[in-house]
């Protein structure tokens, strides 16, 4: 098996930790949308306007 340069496993460590972090954000924005529908739900289910 061949050796990798420092370089090329720079590049890979970088490209495992943006793929990471891309779907640790995707993660968060998908919760806080369900956030945000919960309490725009539970919000107009308390609202009594009479």
């Amino acid at each position: 098996m061949r050796e990798l340069s420092a370089e090329a496993r720079l590049h890979l460590y970088a490209r495992s930790l943006s793929r990471r972090t891309t779907r640790r954000l995707h993660a968060a924005a998908l919760y806080g949308a369900f956030a945000v529908i919960a309490a725009i739900v539970f919000g107009t289910l308390s609202y009594h306007p009479f």
